[in-house]
């Protein structure tokens, strides 16, 4: 087995040797990479060689996917794969196909060529290292036929790097100590759904608050705390907190976590992987015998999207003294309280008050998440610190138009209630376009009772208006609020704006994103900020102490809130040693 040790320091020919196999035929790569040694760390090499691949030609990068073997291809059925290809192929079973896969594989890989000039590339070990499905590897297939060809060099490179990393491991006898923990726990939560999943896990998550789903998910993240060496408990509105208790009683708290539920059909590691990641570095530390010198609280957020009752933040807001108890007698789509789904879960709706923790016992909020977007994908870069959590305004927009006879009704005396949202949706498109870390959303569109023969009388739709400055946001909000009163007024359509969502800007604390920089420069990555523009429980732990949050690397182009929604193991290991790391040097 190679050490880091003997890279650093043989002559360039045998490091250039020695890291043949870590890119498919291209030697040029640890050639150029080896004037930047010695490593620091296994971390730091990694690193050097995919600066190497960004940094090369547009010809070079071709070159390099081009030097790929096609999915059990040819030079599979050949046996003229390199003897890492073909481990990774055999990994996911690709050696075991059918003849009905090897025609499905063999048909890809020709549309494929046929439409990019090159092969399709895949790390087929996935995001755990322990293989994809072949279902998976087909899916994948499919779905990436329909990319642009930028956009698949970019992803194909993107694929290579992640083999070359599982390969760097498999050289250096590299172990992940968090990882492959936090990736089992992940689908093992995964797999517990709302839904009716049809034997089909990978593609219907919905974890609701306080269904069936929810309430098993709590109950394993409880059970997961207490293996883990916390003192843990299930509160009242269904939070999950788990303390790791210093030696002092008295000790100050420091906390960290994330929510528990998912939007619906959602990812795997959205919110959940800020409560796994931290159990686990809590069970890493009670095996040492480890305490820190404050109490560590783990808190799993019972509510945070808002899906079954439109309350957001609920389970951060009770932490925080600031549970609106209004939202109890909000219903369901089934017409159920939130009380009686309190009450039917087993908790005590009365005692919610006392949840609310006292500012003074806290030393921060601190927490880790995917990064739900592309930035840190496009950077190269596992991890980044966040600067600030952008601000939101949400709204329900309801448009009273007058249904009419779609063959009778003459195009200038129509009152088309769809044709304003449609005129609505353009104009936020067009009014968001206009600043920097600016963003607007009409994810939801309906006409309720809907014809095709019917001129649209009602139709309901969302608003969500993002920005990291809270004065740009408000005026994007006003500009839009005043062209949906002029869209309507034009098209003599009566309207009513609802507000569900009005959360200003957090800026995390500059002390603490020191901290968590320092961190993530002593794991041998290059420190980089970046602005949230989605909503987190960080925002609502904000009103009662410091925050920070630390972003982990989104795969499959950063989609979230999606089945799609990935991570990898490799990247959670360095997001737990960096977290450890801080929880280790806090000040």
């Amino acid at each position: 087995m190679t050490t880091l040790s003997e890279l650093n320091s043989c002559d360039a020919a045998s490091f250039i040797d020695r890291l043949r196999g870590i890119y498919e035929h291209s030697p040029w790569i640890p050639e150029r990479a080896a004037a930047a040694r010695p490593f620091a760390s296994v971390t730091a090499l990694k690193q050097a060689l995919l600066a190497v691949v960004s940094s090369a030609t547009l010809d070079e990068q071709l070159g390099l996917i081009r030097a790929h073997p096609e999915l059990a291809g040819k030079a599979a059925i050949s046996g003229q794969l390199t003897a890492e290809s073909t481990h990774e192929q055999a990994k996911s079973g690709l050696h075991l196909c059918s003849a009905e896969e090897f025609a499905t594989l063999h048909q890809l890989n020709a549309d494929y060529n046929a439409r990019f000039g090159f092969p399709f590339i895949l790390a087929v070990k996935g995001p755990d290292g322990q293989g994809l499905t072949r279902r998976a590897i087909i899916s994948t297939f499919s779905r990436r036929l329909k990319n642009q060809r930028a956009d698949e060099i970019a992803e194909c490179l993107r694929q290579i790097k992640r083999i070359a990393e599982l390969r760097i491991n498999d050289l250096l006898g590299v172990s992940l100590a968090f990882g492959p923990q936090i990736m089992q726990w992940s689908e093992q939560i995964g797999a517990i759904s709302d839904a009716d999943n049809s034997g089909d896990q990978d593609f219907d998550l919905t974890c609701a608050y306080l269904t069936p789903a929810h309430q098993q998910t709590a109950a394993q993240l409880l059970a997961w705390m207490q293996q883990a060496g916390m003192e843990a408990y299930i509160d009242a509105v269904g939070n999950v907190v788990g303390v790791y208790h210093a030696a002092d009683a008295n000790a100050p708290t420091l906390m960290t976590g994330s929510h528990y539920d998912t939007v619906r059909n959602g990812g795997k590691y959205d919110g959940r992987l800020g409560i796994l990641l931290p159990i686990a570095v809590v069970q890493h530390l009670h095996q040492r015998g480890e305490r820190l010198p404050y109490h560590l609280e783990v808190v799993g957020f019972a509510e945070e999207e808002g899906v079954r009752f439109r309350s957001t933040f609920l389970g951060s807001n009770a932490i925080t003294g600031r549970f609106d108890p209004a939202l109890l007698d909000q219903t369901d789509a089934d017409g159920v309280t939130m009380r009686d789904a309190i009450l039917a879960a087993g908790h005590d709706v009365h005692a919610i008050a006392a949840i609310a923790r006292d500012p003074a016992k806290l030393l921060a909020f601190v927490e880790v998440h995917i990064e739900q977007g592309p930035v840190l994908l496009e950077h190269d870069l596992p991890l980044g610190v966040v600067s600030a959590i952008a601000g939101s305004s949400r709204y329900l927009v309801e448009l009273t138009g007058l249904a009419s006879h779609a063959g009778t009704t003459p195009m200038n005396m129509r009152k088309d209630a769809a044709a304003a949202a449609a005129e609505i949706v353009l104009l936020v498109e067009q009014r968001c376009t206009q600043a920097l870390a600016l963003v607007g959303t009409v994810g939801q569109l309906q006409v309720p009772n809907g014809s095709v023969n019917v001129v649209p009388g009602v139709c309901r739709l969302s608003l969500d208006i993002r920005a990291a400055d809270d004065a740009v946001r408000m005026a994007a909000v006003n500009d839009i609020k005043q062209g949906i009163a002029r869209i309507c007024a034009e098209r003599q359509i009566e309207f009513t704006l609802e507000s569900i969502v009005d959360v200003a800007a957090v800026p995390c604390a500059p002390r603490l994103m020191q901290q968590l920089g320092a961190a993530v420069e002593r794991a041998g990555l290059p420190r980089f900020d970046l602005l949230s523009g989605a909503g987190h429980d960080a925002m609502a732990m904000a009103a009662i102490t410091d925050v920070a949050m630390l972003f982990t690397r989104c795969g499959n182009g950063g989609i979230s809130h999606n089945p799609l929604e990935t991570m990898t193991a490799d990247d959670a290991e360095l997001a737990a040693q960096v977290l450890l790391d801080f929880l280790r040097n806090y000040q």
